[in-house]
């Protein structure tokens, strides 16, 4: 089998509203959490407890995300300014 070369340079990453979409996942997950809790006694007679703890995990690590995209967010625009 032939080693695989890439043939043309990769295309610059897609820049976007990174801190709105991380955020926006992040009270997705929350809302899933939220919404799911009422029928835990449901979830645990089924054995399905770990979708809401799913839910919860997401959204604490979407907080986390939140942090990390604010900060490099900052240190983008902190270089980007004229010194």
């Amino acid at each position: 089998m032939a080693k695989w070369t890439p043939r043309h340079e990769a295309p610059e990453p897609l820049e976007g509203p990174v801190v709105a979409t991380i955020t926006g996942g992040t009270i997705l997950w929350f809302v899933l959490f939220l919404a799911q809790l009422p029928f835990y006694g449901w979830f645990a007679d089924h054995g399905h407890t770990w979708w809401l703890w799913t839910c919860l995990a997401g959204a604490g690590l979407g907080c986390i995300g939140i942090w990390y995209v604010r900060r490099r967010d900052a240190a983008i625009k902190r270089a980007a300014a004229p010194q």
